[in-house]
């Protein structure tokens, strides 16, 4: 039995198709396919229910990647560990961000970490926030900078910034004039959205459901200045946190008059051991935030 057979096993696993395991390892699908099929070889069962056209895990599959991904997480981090009583002042860091966090907040972390321990070697994936949180819990970061409303239990959080998100429009728009936006009125103007994976998102579709419409979502990206852009030339409303999106002339903010709260900070896996370079992460975002 092979650390590689285990490892693509628990990448089919977790994403339950051949094909994106592949893309994700970045090897044939063959070689996928044939590593698990060794596997179920020694083990003398059949983890994959190939019945159908897309596998499915069999209940003995279901039982070994959840014992798999606790073996390879702890071995990643003996790994990591004993890099760190190697190499104290180096190593690598692997931080998730989402766009917003990595247009205004995350370029002052990283400047004030990198002057600190300039020998780390900082690796960045910029996602909404729902696939970063999956990439936590997936032991694929060591940390990230993110909404961190309703996380799940077993990640640890450092609260970095309380916000209530406002309605972004252009100043033409009728609304602009109010001091608070009754969330009803909205469902008059099309939606610019970020992307489906953000949380964000989600948050004030699940709104739209609670006044009973379906609003109008005419465009979605994940560049801020795309988005503000779009709103400035009144094509539609947006929505962002207070505070983190930049003045803009032609742009008003204004809040809800339900208001609507979301909690940004830095979090990462609570039982992983947490490696010297993101620990030092940490307390030098601390020390950022604290000034």
């Amino acid at each position: 039995m092979e650390l590689r057979q285990l490892e693509y096993f628990l990448t089919f696993g977790r994403m339950e198709s051949m094909t994106r395991a592949a893309e994700h390892l970045r090897v044939s699908q063959p070689s996928i396919s044939v590593a698990i099929k060794k596997l179920e070889g020694e083990l003398g069962v059949s983890l994959i229910d190939r019945s159908r056209k897309r596998g499915t895990l069999t209940r003995a599959g279901q039982v070994f990647l959840s014992r798999v991904e606790y073996i390879l997480t702890y071995l990643q981090d003996a790994v990591v560990e004993i890099s760190d009583i190697q190499h104290p002042s180096g190593g690598t860091l692997k931080i998730g961000i989402t766009p917003i966090m990595g247009a205004l907040l995350f370029p002052h972390l990283l400047s004030a970490y990198q002057k600190q321990h300039p020998d780390v070697k900082v690796t960045i994936m910029e996602e909404g926030s729902l696939l970063i949180r999956e990439q936590l819990e997936n032991s694929e970061l060591d940390i990230a900078l993110l909404i961190t409303s309703q996380l799940p239990p077993t990640l640890e959080v450092l609260p970095v910034k309380s916000g209530q998100i406002h309605v972004c429009m252009s100043r033409a728009n009728p609304l602009s004039s109010l001091d608070s936006v009754p969330f009803d009125r909205l469902q008059e103007f099309g939606f610019i959205l970020f992307k489906e994976d953000t949380f964000i998102r989600q948050r004030i579709l699940a709104e739209c459901s609670r006044f009973h419409f379906a609003p109008r979502v005419l465009f979605s990206s994940s560049q801020i200045g795309t988005i503000l852009s779009l709103v400035e030339q009144g094509m539609g409303i947006s929505f962002f946190i207070q505070d983190i999106v930049p003045e803009r002339p032609d742009l008003v903010m204004l809040p809800l008059s339900e208001p609507l709260f979301l909690e940004v900070g830095l979090a990462w896996k609570k039982e992983r051991y947490l490696s010297l370079a993101a620990q030092n992460f940490i307390n030098s975002s601390r020390g950022v935030f604290a000034a």
